[in-house]
């Protein structure tokens, strides 16, 4: 099994950062890929980014692309996402994840964290 737990969200402004992390526990030589996702309520969960385990290719979803960065450190065991720029419509519960497979969809993944909200006021 593995753990994942999310922190670092807040309530920030229009245009400011703020660093996610995401520290993963448990048998984490069966991860391959690690991803962000995002969701509102009453909305499916959104893919955000996802990185493969030696953080040679990452992919990101439109709506972030050039504002956020995807990393990790596996020697740490801890996921990243560093928002920049952060506008109201990215407000939402931000959830790690992580599996075998690669993809964009959340049934991809066999591993979530339970989330942490980040809320951006305009």
């Amino acid at each position: 099994q593995v753990q994942l737990v999310e922190s670092g969200g807040g309530l920030v402004q229009a245009g400011d950062s703020l660093r996610l992390s995401c520290a993963v526990s448990g048998r984490t030589t069966s991860i391959y890929v690690m991803a962000w996702f995002r969701q509102v309520p009453g909305k499916e969960r959104e893919f955000v980014a996802r990185i493969s385990r030696s953080s040679f290719l990452s992919i990101y979803g439109d709506s972030v692309r050039d504002r956020f960065t995807i990393s990790r450190d596996n020697a740490k065991d801890t996921l990243y996402l560093q928002m920049n720029t952060l506008k109201p419509e990215d407000t939402a519960v931000y959830y790690c994840a992580a599996g075998s497979r690669t993809g964009r969809v959340a049934s991809s993944y066999d591993y979530w964290g339970q989330g942490t909200q980040v809320t951006v006021s305009s």
